[in-house]
């Protein structure tokens, strides 16, 4: 009897099972199916079955069933059913956060936000239960509301730094400029760490100056009530060097760094993005200042290195006087005299030597000083290999090619298949070209147009098809072994002898194949001379009359590059980049021409300057 009953049970058990599994499998089926309608434009057969469910289940299908009727503009039904769940669960925030979305789609906001606002006032003094409402309020699309939470559980918790990771999300997506940046403020003090976050976020939101300026007035504000804030005073400066105002930002660090009597850190990453910006007077300013620290400091030996290295840029960059050069030389020679010739000042006797190889053209001092610094016991590796591949260079300048062959091919067994071999490779077949061995140099050439440095394979390539060009059509390579030795001169930078060599290109040979790259030589020599408008016409010639020449593509990339960087006229610079972009798919420019043409067009980038 006992078993019988047991039995019995057992079989009601698993009928009872049975039945829920099947309804359970019937009610997915018609999920699914109901999607299915919704997806394919049935909506009244959709809601039918959505109804069904909802009157099965009406807490698992409310959710679905009340978005196809705000869908379908049922809002009285939507109305009604989230009613009902809001008697059922009078303690559930989620369900009235619903109705106000039902009342503002059905029009009526003002019995939505007396909903929301009833929330906002009633709010517990619980952080946990704040912040699911905010996050309610968020899943519902209502932005505003959740912001609202936040700042009113702030003032229920009596904690206005609690939720600033939220708000800040919040305002972002909001693009609130005026309240992210308030927010930003309000929450960096308390976790500097994420300073460069919100530097990154700010870039990113903001559109331009005015934008800047309410960070600015803002900050200014920050730091008049509390001066001790470094960061401040960090982020202040930020917002110079994004405003391109170089020395505010300079003098913003300066007095941050008397105050804090520090070694002058922070001035000195500045002062190298100052020389990055071309802000070469504001660099040198910064540098002086570090400098006159005194010599025990930790950055006096770097600073005063940089110094003379800004100065050096500044001066080659443009147009420059003899004196000017002499004095930076005097320079470089003062610094080599207070700290002496050693492993640690090699590449300031690097930089001295070529400054008199390709400047001042005193090619017996830069052989010398170069001579000496790879003899340095103490020398870096790599920092050798670069004073070697210079003196190669000027032993080439001075006429002595196997000196010259000997210093790269050292450099090129000794570094293979590594950057700095590669330019050596490339100084070796330019050697052979220079010198009219143009059956070697193209050899070289077409294994270095697989580089890993686009640079080199781009002029690999360039150089490679220069030769085989004009060797096709003239098999003795008259003409191109005097536009090499015009090359030549163009790279000693003497350019009265390399235009005098091009000059007689076309006497000696007329009818030559070297047209345009006569072109491209006698714009080389206009841009090397700082005469970019006189570089312009040249290379349009090239750009127009020659457009399937080897130099089309880079006359077109540089005509961008000198309207962009030193004619001031960005919708030229623009239209080139563009031309590279639709014309020259196949460039190897194309790549940086295409991001040049998104900053130009105002595409946003996160990149901090």
């Amino acid at each position: 009897m006992i078993i019988f009953e047991k039995m019995k049970w057992f079989c009601v058990y698993i009928l009872v099972t049975v039945c829920c599994c099947s309804r359970l499998f019937g009610q997915d089926n018609d999920l699914k199916l109901a999607k299915q309608f919704s997806a394919n434009g049935e909506q009244q057969k959709a809601i039918d079955i959505y109804q069904k469910l909802y009157k099965q289940d009406n807490e698992k299908y409310f959710t679905d069933y009340f978005n196809i009727l705000l869908g379908l503009k049922k809002f009285d039904e939507a109305v009604n059913i989230s009613k009902k769940m809001i008697r059922k669960h009078p303690g559930d925030t989620q369900y009235i956060i619903l109705l106000g979305s039902a009342y503002g789609q059905q029009g009526t906001i003002e019995k939505a936000n007396e909903l929301y606002d009833g929330l906002i006032k009633n709010l517990p003094a619980d952080q946990n239960e704040i912040a699911v409402l905010a996050a309610q309020f968020y899943q519902n699309s209502n932005i505003d509301y959740a912001i609202k939470v936040f700042q009113q559980g702030r003032n229920v918790l009596h904690n206005n730094t609690l939720f600033s990771y939220e708000l800040i999300n919040l305002y972002r997506y909001k693009r609130d400029k005026e309240a992210l940046t308030e927010e930003y403020l309000n929450f960096l003090p308390a976790n500097p760490s994420f300073l460069n976050q919100a530097e990154n976020a700010l870039s990113a939101i903001y559109d331009g100056a005015a934008d800047y300026d309410i960070l600015k007035l803002a900050l200014l504000k920050k730091i008049q009530k509390d001066p001790q804030q470094t960061l401040f005073a960090e982020l202040l400066t930020w917002q110079y060097l994004q405003q391109k105002e170089f020395d505010q930002a300079l003098n913003q660090a300066i007095a941050l760094s008397r105050r804090q009597n520090d070694n002058g850190g922070n001035i000195f990453e500045l002062c190298r993005t100052l020389t990055a910006n071309e802000a070469y007077d504001a660099a040198i300013r910064g540098y002086e200042f570090i400098v006159s620290k005194g010599k025990d400091k930790e950055l006096y030996i770097p600073s005063k290195i940089e110094l003379i290295d800004t100065k050096n840029i500044q001066i080659t960059s443009g147009k420059y006087t003899n004196d000017e050069l002499i004095s930076l030389e005097k320079d470089y020679t003062d610094l080599l005299n207070e700290f002496g010739k050693n492993g640690g000042t090699a590449f300031a006797m690097q930089k001295l030597a070529n400054l008199q190889a390709f400047k001042l053209h005193n090619l017996k001092s830069a052989q010398k000083l170069l001579e000496e610094a790879i003899n340095l016991p103490d020398i870096k590796p790599n920092q050798l290999a670069s004073c070697k591949l210079d003196l190669g260079d000027v032993l080439l300048l001075t006429n002595q090619p196997w000196d010259a062959t000997l210093l790269y091919s050292q450099v090129e067994k000794d570094f293979s298949n590594t950057s700095i071999g590669q330019d050596a490779k490339y100084r070796n077949a330019k050697l052979a070209y220079y010198t009219g061995d143009f059956t070697w140099a193209k050899g070289q050439l077409d294994v270095l147009k697989a580089a890993t440095s686009q640079l080199i394979a781009n002029d690999a390539l360039n150089l490679s098809l220069l030769i085989s060009d004009n060797i096709h059509a003239d098999s003795s390579g008259a003409a191109l072994k005097l536009y090499a030795r015009a090359d030549l001169q163009i790279f000693a930078e003497t350019p009265s002898k390399a235009l005098k060599i091009l000059d007689s290109i076309d006497i000696k040979y007329p009818g030559n194949a070297l047209t345009d790259d006569i072109l491209m030589a006698r714009a080389r020599l206009q841009i090397q001379q700082k005469d970019y408008a006189g570089a312009v016409p040249l290379l349009k010639k090239i750009a127009d009359e020659h457009s399937f020449s080897l130099w089309a593509d880079d006359a077109v990339f540089m005509l961008g590059d000198l309207y962009e960087n030193h004619l001031n006229n960005k919708d030229q610079a623009k239209t080139y980049y563009q031309k590279i972009i639709t014309d020259y798919a196949g460039s190897l420019w194309i790549n940086e021409a295409r991001k040049r043409f998104r900053l130009l067009r105002g595409d946003k980038n996160d990149v901090p300057s």
